[in-house]
């Protein structure tokens, strides 16, 4: 009955998270599309709730639903190319009082069967839900100010471009995967050790400082940049600031991997990332970059206490063994791999598109988390990824070098 309870409170965190978000738009703002590659958010409103019946209510516990045309409506999300873009309208879609109905029912009924569901479909609802969490802030961020309420927490930044050293890295293992036993996504397994090579990495993430110096040598400019007549402006959730220099920059892969090759550097590979963020000098080996303690506020920016980034120099009780600050949170870190299975990867047979729609080569792997990252979610094998020109989500990165090359 103990545990029944805590799985219980666990979903219904998560379950008020998502409603805070949606609490966030203005009226009408709920048939809006943010972004052209993703639904309106009247369709994210259904999906939870559809997602977890699908899952739970009709796939485990075979219950018959209240609305079955909505389970299919509402089921599947979108991640299309520039060349397929939806064309849906908002009277497409059913109205906000009835969808409404719609979740409450759903949730009326799991709640009443919680203690008849497995702890790992549980956790997969409740993971699922803190993806769409912070997918949804992406959304959210995206949107004009006027369709939103809130307000940004207080800024703070140095004025000036921190330094950004090489650190060297030397050659080991790395163990990439989730351990047999744990809870992981189905791209998560199996857990394998892989060698590293020697490489040098930048101890911060490159800060919207460093990126200024290449979009003044001609590079792309950033999505949530603006310019004004006092110069450069980042957008914020809330509202528009000077832009902090030593904050981390969100970017595309694109213009990641583009920074990179003018700097005449590289991104890492998702194994270089893993050996500086959890490895030590003896190759042993941490649950996280600051050892095995649970993440707290003092571990760094994550965990959805705020909407924005902090200064890239702070956490200090978040740097890894080898000197590495904020490898877990203020910003996901584009990686140079593709997203693409392990050898001897198994979908999982209730979700088996979560991971293999996406085994296509036009998506790359993120490691870390951002602001709005719920804990669950920075375990060490998790994996995020997205198309290389998507433009909205809350990611940043680092350069790397080969051994013995100093800059």
């Amino acid at each position: 009955m103990v545990n029944d309870r805590m799985r219980l409170a666990e979903w219904g965190i998560a379950r008020r998270a998502s409603d805070h978000l949606f609490a966030v738009l203005t009226d009408g703002t709920l048939y809006h599309r943010a972004v052209d590659e993703r639904h309106r958010f009247i369709f994210y409103l259904g999906h939870l709730e559809a997602f977890d019946w699908n899952l739970l209510g009709a796939g485990h516990l075979r219950m018959r639903s209240p609305r079955p045309e909505w389970d299919s409506l509402f089921a599947f999300g979108i991640d299309p190319g520039a060349d397929a873009l939806p064309s849906d309208l908002p009277e497409d879609w059913p109205a906000e009082a009835a969808v409404r109905g719609y979740v409450d029912s759903v949730r009326e009924a799991l709640d009443a069967r919680v203690a008849a569901l497995p702890a790992q479909l549980l956790q997969v609802a409740v993971e699922h839900r803190w993806m769409h969490v912070e997918t949804l802030s992406y959304l959210v961020h995206n949107l004009e100010y006027e369709r939103k309420r809130g307000a940004d927490e207080e800024y703070s930044t140095s004025g000036v471009t921190p330094e950004n050293p090489i650190i060297e890295v030397p050659p080991g293992r790395a163990t990439l995967g989730q351990r047999q036993g744990e809870f992981g996504w189905d791209n998560e397994f199996p857990c394998h050790a892989v060698a590293v090579d020697g490489f040098a990495m930048q101890q911060h993430k490159v800060t919207n400082g460093e990126y200024l110096r290449f979009v003044e040598a001609g590079g792309p400019i950033p999505h949530f940049w603006r310019h004004s007549d006092a110069g450069w402006k980042l957008r914020r959730m809330f509202s528009e600031v000077a832009l902090p220099l030593d904050w981390p920059v969100y970017v595309t892969h694109q213009q990641a991997c583009a920074y990179a090759a003018w700097a005449g550097l590289r991104l890492p590979s998702e194994a270089e990332f893993h050996r500086a963020a959890y490895c030590d000098f003896s190759d042993g080996e941490r649950n996280y970059p600051w050892g095995d303690e649970s993440p707290n506020p003092g571990h760094g920016n994550f965990g959805l206490r705020g909407w924005n980034p902090t200064r890239v120099d702070a956490h200090p009780a978040g740097i890894s063994a080898f000197g590495f600050w904020q490898m877990v949170g203020n910003g996901w870190e584009w990686t140079g791999t593709a997203f693409a299975p392990f050898h001897g990867f198994q979908a999982f047979p209730f979700y088996r598109g979560y991971s293999a729609d996406f085994f296509d080569n036009q998506h790359y792997v993120l490691k870390g988390g951002s602001p709005r990252t719920a804990p669950p979610l920075l375990r060490r094998s998790f994996r995020n990824w997205f198309r290389p020109e998507y433009r909205y989500a809350f990611a940043t990165f680092r350069c790397v070098a080969d051994a013995g090359i100093r800059r």
